[in-house]
């Protein structure tokens, strides 16, 4: 069984949402915030990204960082940009992009589920970014924003909450500045959140973690140690703010990489290194990968469909069988020499969201010198993975739309202090 539970939302007002809400602390740097922000005091990035408020090349993990960043946060609910609602509720959370519909439900779930596997992860997280964001959540003891978590559907669960949506007018119904519309119904009628609760522990065993892995991990491991110590017995410690969505409506774009240069190699070079693990297929346009088998390669104006040759992956294995894992293992390590795909400064990530187009952009302009095109992961295949307790290699997965962050917080005092 699932723990999830209601809290008490500290969000914007009704006629701030739209000034206040930005997109999440972790899609954009910090110049990219400061310009966002500019001329809106109101901005929640001066509550995720506070160093945006000191001078350039200040350590943005300074403890005077994460003490102006909670401070702005109550100066916005004390000049009443922000409100605590006073009962504790559930609320319904619709994003629309493109003709895609995804709803869920945000609420608390169980940092206890999150050590008894309960809630399962795909990834492995960096010691150094966890205990960064723990120290952040024991310091502000305040969840900023939400993790995005799934599970298998429920039909139960998908029409109570298709009634809840047309029950009454949302608190919010906005466009954000990316496009996407946002709409939010608060749930305080004690008894559909019982019934929530009631249906998470009966019909859910397992919840997925699908994008947030170092914001849960951070948030369990600060909630333990808290709990701990914990004098006021009306502590929210052992809860994380998260937005369940059924896997059904979860939508997953291509994450595609770019590399600066050939590693000394020129292009024929390159690719008959390549020719000896995959046939290669030079296209007339844009290729788009249809399986996990093929990558399409950018390089000099031209696409090229890059077929993997039997042997070059286990095709019983689930991680081993990704074009991603395919890709790293066949041309990033051994021919262009990139090995840690977080660190090497000399690749790059592109979010499908921005189409091929951006590829042949960055390639064009000699910023990069190849990119890939690659075959979008399914949920489906990310429950598989969890569920055999195996981890994926970084930078995969591309969630769109994204939640918008500043929408809902969750102090974990309870009452907001």
């Amino acid at each position: 069984m699932s723990i999830f539970v209601p809290f008490k939302a500290i969000r914007p007002s009704a006629d701030s949402v739209e000034s206040v809400s930005t997109k999440p602390y972790d899609v954009l740097d910090t110049e990219e915030a400061r310009e966002e922000s500019k001329g809106n005091p109101k901005s929640y990035y001066h509550v995720t990204k506070p160093e945006i408020d000191f001078p350039n090349g200040h350590d943005p993990f300074s403890p005077e960082v994460y003490k102006h960043g909670k401070q702005n946060l109550i100066n916005l609910v004390n000049d009443g940009t922000m409100i605590q609602d006073n009962t504790e509720s559930f609320y319904v959370y619709r994003l629309e992009m493109n003709g895609h519909v995804q709803t869920g439900l945000v609420g608390c779930c169980s940092i206890d589920d999150y050590f008894n596997e309960v809630i399962k992860k795909h990834e492995t997280t960096k010691p150094h970014i966890e205990a960064d964001r723990k120290k952040h959540v024991c310091e502000s003891r305040v969840n900023y924003e939400a993790v995005f978590l799934s599970y298998r559907k429920v039909d139960a669960i998908d029409e109570l909450v298709e009634n809840l949506k047309h029950g009454k007018p949302p608190l919010y119904d906005f466009h954000s500045d990316d496009g996407v519309k946002h709409s939010l119904w608060r749930v305080e009628d004690p008894s559909i959140i019982q019934k929530i609760t009631e249906l998470f522990a009966a019909k859910v065993p397992t919840i997925y973690i699908a994008d947030g892995h170092h914001r849960t991990a951070a948030g369990a491991l600060a909630g333990r140690d808290l709990r701990k110590n914990a004098k006021n017995a009306k502590n929210r410690y052992g809860y994380i703010m998260s937005v369940l969505f059924p896997d059904d409506q979860v939508q997953i774009m291509d994450y595609n990489r770019a590399v600066k240069d050939l590693n000394g190699l020129s292009r024929e070079e390159f690719l008959q290194r390549i020719r000896e693990n995959f046939e290669v297929v030079k296209m007339e346009g844009r290729y788009r990968p249809v399986t996990h088998q093929n990558i399409g390669l950018y390089i000099d104006g031209s696409w090229y469909k890059l077929i993997a040759r039997e042997g070059t992956y286990n095709p019983s294995d689930l991680v081993d069988q990704l074009s991603f894992t395919i890709l790293s293992k066949q041309i990033l390590a051994p021919i262009l020499n990139i090995v840690d795909l977080r660190r090497d400064s000399r690749i790059e990530f592109i979010g499908g969201i921005r189409g091929l187009e951006e590829l042949e952009k960055h390639v064009d302009s000699g910023k990069m010198a190849v990119a890939f095109a690659m075959h979008p992961i399914s949920m489906a295949q990310i429950i598989h993975i969890a569920d055999n307790h195996l981890s994926m290699p970084p930078k995969i997965t591309w969630f769109e739309p994204k939640l918008r962050s500043g929408l809902f917080v969750h102090s974990l005092n309870g009452s907001f202090e």
